[in-house]
């Protein structure tokens, strides 16, 4: 990225493309509000999450590392907003340099060079870095002031932390001060990295509705009225169990789960249909409106 420009090279993955487009269209609006120019990698493919590195090392490795190849082609620094692409970027540029035959097997297969010095940035980092967060400061035109968000990090962006390097891997606060910037206020609450059962929402969705509850009780309460999350396997569990994890608890938690983004984007002064609000389980529209803040 250069200052003069303001651009990443970005990968969007395979779920904002899809079960996530709220997410992708949130993502964009925000970088284009702050004057950030996201340029989508051409050809970019699956990161391999969740089996492919279980499945066949190489291929677990390969995968991502096309993508960053790709991205070092052009120049820029990658911006990957899905939690578990950011988590399989991160490992493959660490496997690049305690494996070096894997590097060299890629690059003779692939026909491409990398190098694995190009940084890569979730989307907390990027909202977050050097000439973006003053940006987006500048451009706030409708604070959050008195919505009370639950920041929910979730597992893969802070672990393994040796890979990551983000934040703090216990007590992670990048969240909570992106919600301050915009006028929210944040609610500690002790499940912000606790997993919500991530891919598991397919093979086991009865864990996947006890650890939704455990997380949605949580925050409720610890006062909060809202959830955010950077991660699309977060936001479909705890959104699309909610109802679940409600009926297992015998209570009613109604705890709308907004993409980080997507508030940022509120606090610009953007419209929700341009955020992509609407399209969650949770109805997200209506807190909003009772707190006159759509």
């Amino acid at each position: 990225m250069t200052a003069e420009t303001m651009q990443y090279a970005y990968y969007p993955g395979c779920s904002l493309h899809s079960t996530a487009r709220e997410y992708d269209l949130s993502v964009k609006a925000v970088a284009r509000a702050a004057g950030v120019e996201l340029l989508e990698i051409p050809d970019w493919n699956c990161c391999g999450a969740s089996s492919a590195h279980v499945t066949d090392p190489f291929l677990g490795f390969a995968l991502p590392a096309r993508t960053l190849a790709q991205g070092e082609e052009m120049g820029l620094d990658i911006m990957a907003p899905c939690a578990a692409c950011y988590g399989r970027l991160m490992a493959a540029k660490e496997e690049a340099h305690r494996h070096p035959d894997f590097v060299r097997r890629f690059e003779a297969a692939s026909g491409r060079r990398f190098s694995a010095k190009r940084p890569v940035l979730n989307v907390l980092e990027f909202l977050t870095a050097e000439k973006v967060a003053p940006a987006i400061g500048a451009a706030v035109k409708r604070p959050l002031s008195g919505l009370k968000v639950a920041s929910y990090y979730g597992c893969l962006l802070v672990r393994p932390p040796k890979v990551t390097h983000f934040d703090d891997a216990e007590r992670p606060v990048i969240m909570d001060r992106v919600l301050e910037t915009i006028g929210a206020t944040p609610v500690d609450f002790p499940f912000k990295t606790e997993c919500c059962g991530a891919s598991l929402g397919i093979s086991r969705v009865d864990l996947v509705i006890e650890l939704a509850a455990r997380i949605v009780e949580a925050a409720k309460g610890a006062g909060a009225e809202a959830i955010a999350v950077a991660c699309p396997l977060c936001q479909t569990n705890l959104d699309g169990r909610q109802a679940a994890a409600a009926t297992k608890r015998r209570e009613t938690f109604g705890l709308p789960v907004y993409y980080v983004t997507q508030l940022v984007g509120l606090a610009l002064g953007l419209r929700p249909a341009a955020l992509g609000l609407g399209r969650q389980t949770v109805d997200t529209m209506g807190l909003l409106r009772q707190k006159k803040l759509a």
